[in-house]
């Protein structure tokens, strides 16, 4: 593949039309709150739908974690008009309650309270509630029910015709460039949690009591903090696992990450052996594996394509190639009513983009740890005055990075400013460059500020959001979607839920122990 930048900008610059048709979903996370702040204890609201079935409002780990799912659009305006016609369809069914607009947690006073999410008696729904138990079992639920916001991206058919791999299909090239711009992600994803980590502080109820390495200070009646923190989410108090830090996922080709993929889910676990499979008839985990299944793969990014019926994630990408890569990094942004803003999304296009085209060499293990390390030194203290990190071994602070990327990014954004007949992406670069002299300007110092200059609490500065956003939401009106079309995909979820549920021949052993020996969709 043609691996020099400007000759990649001077490619684009000849071929009108590259980067027309970029293709993007989201995925956001909420929490259902009481007015009080505290975790909701209902079911998932009847109104909403069935959480197995229906195509845009799901859950996560618990009942009171809602997920929104927008389908994929071309267009950033039609994406947050569907975004928001689903959030404002939600909150009118939700007339007690909020949605929580941080990533860390309410407060919650024991764990016990989190109820895990229910998807029906079929044996499909009945292995993503144990899944989730097996996952409370061995991380704790307070991990499980931090939120974030899933970005989902894919480059347009013609874009990879400009990659020069004559001796690789078209399927085979894009499949080997998304890979290269997964290994850029891990480089320079920082910039991720820099600019957008929303987390610098949490309820000290997260903690459950437990002693921390890290040293919290105090705030308001029981906020707790690191001064230049990020994303604490992204911490090992998130979903950064230590217990998956000795596994070695290869990014170098498809065929190396899949195969370091189906080590690490047929990898016997003695720690996890140690919780039991099965006790007294019920089930504390799928498996004593290091992953039950690969979605417990805790990573900043995925690699990903849609499934077919019968069909497992990695079983799909080795059949049919890479569609689309998932970024996970991102907080939910507590300064938007959806969690996410148009902004980040057209930043998020022109940085995965130049990560598509800036040269991607192949890692050696010695650099994983350095990109690592970086990635927890900005999530732990991103905006302490003078710090510094190492790409490919060039030192350089913050600062200095972001003059250096911006430099590139810009001519990316000139690039879709003129395929998308806009001005939206060179002007979203625009915005946030001052963020990278001054890191007061970013989101978590943005939300930090606030807390401190009015000594409040997380939680409580989290509530007069929440209420604001319901009545923002309320007061708004469909954009993209009508009040039928939920109503339609509620009822349409129940038929087919049941039809799961009547569709079943087996036990539930039987169904488990055929889904280890075969290709079925996981959980």
């Amino acid at each position: 593949m043609n691996s020099n930048f400007d000759e990649q900008i001077e490619l684009l610059k000849t071929t009108p039309g590259a980067l027309t048709g970029i293709k993007r979903g989201v995925e956001r996370e909420s929490l259902r709150v009481q007015s009080d702040g505290q975790l909701a204890q209902t079911a998932h609201p009847e109104a909403l739908g069935k959480a197995l079935t229906h195509p845009t409002i799901t859950t996560d780990f618990a009942e009171s974690l809602l997920e929104f799912i927008t389908p994929v659009s071309t267009s950033t305006t039609v994406l947050f008009d569907q975004l928001r016609d689903i959030h404002h369809y939600t909150v009118k069914n939700l007339p007690q309650q909020q949605l929580w607009p941080m990533s860390m947690p309410c407060y919650c006073a024991d764990e016990a309270d989190i109820q895990l999410a229910q998807y029906g008696r079929s044996n499909t729904g009945r292995m993503k509630t144990v899944y989730r138990e097996g996952l409370k079992n061995r991380y704790g639920s307070m991990m499980q029910i931090i939120s974030g916001v899933h970005y989902n991206f894919s480059l347009p058919p013609q874009f990879w015709k400009l990659k020069s791999a004559p001796a690789l299909s078209e399927q085979d090239k894009a499949s080997a460039g998304y890979m290269a711009l997964v290994r850029n992600f891990y480089r320079y994803g920082w910039v991720i949690p820099y600019l957008f980590g929303a987390s610098p502080a949490l309820c000290s109820s997260f903690l459950q009591g437990k002693n921390s390495s890290l040293d919290f200070q105090a705030l308001g009646q029981g906020t707790v903090y690191l001064p230049y923190a990020t994303s604490l989410r992204l911490s090992d108090l998130g979903y950064t696992n230590s217990s998956q830090a000795d596994l070695c996922v290869s990014y170098n080709s498809l065929d190396k990450y899949l195969a370091s993929v189906e080590q690490a889910v047929n990898a016997y676990s003695e720690s996890f052996a140690r919780i039991g499979v099965k006790q007294n008839g019920e089930y504390k985990q799928l498996n004593a594996n290091t992953l039950q299944i690969e979605n417990e793969l805790y990573a900043p990014i995925r690699p990903k394509r849609v499934t077919q019926t019968g069909e497992k994630p990695r079983h799909a990408l080795g059949a049919r190639g890479i569609e689309y890569i998932e970024v996970r990094s991102l907080d939910v942004n507590p300064f938007s009513p959806l969690g996410i803003t148009p902004l980040q999304s057209q930043f998020l296009d022109v940085f995965l983009t130049w990560c598509a085209l800036k040269p991607s060499a192949e890692f050696v293990p010695s650099r994983c740890n350095e990109y690592k390390g970086n990635f927890t030194k900005v999530v732990l203290e991103g905006r302490k005055p003078g710090l510094k990190l190492e790409i490919s071994r060039e030192e350089m602070t913050i600062p200095e990075w972001g003059e250096k990327l911006l430099e590139e990014w810009q001519q990316v954004a000139a690039m879709l400013d003129r395929d998308n007949q806009s001005q939206a992406f060179s002007q979203a670069l625009n915005e946030l460059a001052p963020c990278f002299a001054d890191p007061n300007l970013t989101l978590s110092g943005q939300l930090l500020q606030q807390l401190q200059q009015r000594n409040i609490d997380n939680g409580a500065f989290a509530m007069e959001l929440a209420k604001q956003y319901q009545q923002t939401l309320l007061a708004g009106d469909y954009q993209y979607w009508t009040e039928q079309d939920f109503i339609d995909a509620k009822l349409a979820s129940e038929r087919d839920q049941a039809a799961i549920e009547a569709a079943d021949t087996m036990s539930f052993d039987a169904f488990l122990a055929q889904y280890f020996s075969s290709d079925l969709v996981e959980a």
